[in-house]
């Protein structure tokens, strides 16, 4: 029970602004949740903030792997797939159909 409700206690901060386009339309962007993401990560608690942005934590060592290798960066391809990855998992959140509704933040 307590761990529920310190749960609910994280996703339910108000000093963390809403996205402007999820207030706008209802709709989630790819970046949706990632803030509350950081905001669990730094307090150590992976899986809650893999529930809020999934695409943002599964990149983390992705992003690590960039800072230590910068040259990697600089790849055109990847810079594509990049792009293409999150303009699909943009779209793919806000499909109400199991299992894309579980890329939505809660």
């Amino acid at each position: 029970m307590l761990d529920m409700l310190l749960w609910l206690s994280h996703t339910l901060d108000r000093s963390i602004p809403l996205c402007p386009l999820h207030r706008a339309t209802g709709l989630y962007c790819p970046f949706c949740g990632g803030l509350r993401a950081v905001r669990l990560l730094l307090r150590g608690h992976l899986l809650d903030a893999f529930r809020m942005n999934p695409l943002f934590v599964l990149s983390l060592p992705l992003l690590g792997l960039l800072a230590v290798r910068p040259r990697w960066a600089r790849r055109k391809g990847l810079l594509v797939a990049a792009v293409v990855l999150i303009f699909l998992y943009g779209i793919a959140r806000n499909i109400p159909v199991w299992p894309f509704d579980l890329l939505a933040p809660p």
